[in-house]
């Protein structure tokens, strides 16, 4: 079983983000003391956890976590992560059609657009 403390360095999560987390039900402690309502953490948890970090580099929303989560099987992980890969792709589409116009616009002298 890990801290709290010593979770959060583990995983990279801050405490706040931790606790956060347990409120959501995105990830619970395995074990609160009830005698001082530590939270503790263990090994199922720091995978878990690991899996958030990711999840949430790859620009996942809480509730698209929330979502895999629910889901024990990750059944729809592919196809969250498909989703996912097509918006970025359609933002980087729009992000160089953008460059595309900003080179056009200092190619022309800027004359043909005042």
């Amino acid at each position: 079983m890990y801290k709290v403390s010593d979770f959060s360095e583990m995983t990279g999560l801050s405490k706040e983000t931790l606790r956060y987390y347990a409120e959501v039900k995105l990830l619970e402690p395995a074990f609160i003391d009830p005698n001082n309502n530590y939270r503790y953490y263990d090994d199922g948890s720091y995978f878990l956890a690991i899996l958030l970090v990711k999840l949430r580099r790859l620009g996942f929303t809480i509730q698209e976590m929330v979502c895999v989560m629910e889901d024990e099987s990750f059944a729809n992980l592919d196809g969250l992560l498909i989703q996912k890969r097509h918006k970025i792709q359609r933002e980087i589409d729009d992000l160089l059609l953008r460059v595309e116009e900003i080179d056009a616009f200092l190619e022309s002298g800027k004359e043909e657009y005042k």
